[in-house]
């Protein structure tokens, strides 16, 4: 049997105001492409292969997007398999992504993403892939955090690798609307427990007839 706690559980309404997702991808190198990370063309001897452009830094940050609403990821868009995309422009694999954040009533709160890659180094840049990567988005570079590590040890300087994590929090206009609707919801729920009880009252017809009489 169902206890009355229980029961009362099902009358408190949770609204997630927050989410978080997660993303990763890896590229190799190749000779003849050019080198495009976090939106930007960086000089150096070989660049990413890839179906797209191979930026693999705004691939990660798409599929954590993506992931952080539910919404699938960046191969469900823009299927690998499809010539619309063969060297496409990452930020519109980004752009779609933001407006499925968008759609779900969200906003993006913070950006944190790792590079792992033997060579170039990404520290002298980081200042210009931090602003880059935050006017991609649409938001400030203080929301946006770019660190970088070497693969030492893990034999893959012929790669380049990034992870990402994305914190989401719900648009003003979302929250009122949650808001609204979990009111109209416990509302519903307590005129359904209202009725349950009185439906299930018994009724003492001897003394309902003796009041009559």
């Amino acid at each position: 049997m169902v206890s009355d706690r229980e029961k009362s559980r099902e009358c408190i309404i949770i609204i997630p105001n927050m989410r978080i997702g997660y993303g990763w991808d890896s590229h190799a190198f190749q000779d003849g492409v050019p080198l495009k990370i976090g939106g930007l063309l960086i000089p150096h001897p070989q660049g990413l292969a890839g179906h797209s452009d191979g930026d693999v830094l705004l691939h990660a940050i798409t599929d954590a997007l993506l992931g952080a609403v539910a919404a699938g990821d960046i191969g469900t868009f823009f299927p690998p398999t499809d010539p619309q995309w063969k060297g496409a422009d990452s930020a519109l694999f980004l752009s779609a992504a933001m407006d499925a954040v968008e759609k779900a009533g969200f906003q993006i709160a913070n950006v944190d993403t790792t590079l792992v890659l033997a060579a170039p180094k990404i520290s002298p840049i980081a200042k210009d892939l931090q602003y880059n990567v935050a006017r991609l988005l649409g938001v400030a570079s203080s929301q946006v955090s770019i660190k970088a590590k070497t693969p030492e040890g893990l034999d893959q300087d012929h790669v380049a690798i990034a992870h990402a994590v994305v914190l989401l929090d719900k648009n003003a206009d979302q929250k009122k609307l949650d808001l609204a609707a979990a009111a109209l919801e416990t509302q519903s729920l307590i005129d359904e427990t209202v009725e349950n009880v009185v439906s299930n009252v018994p009724v003492n017809r001897e003394k309902i007839s003796r009041s009559r009489s």
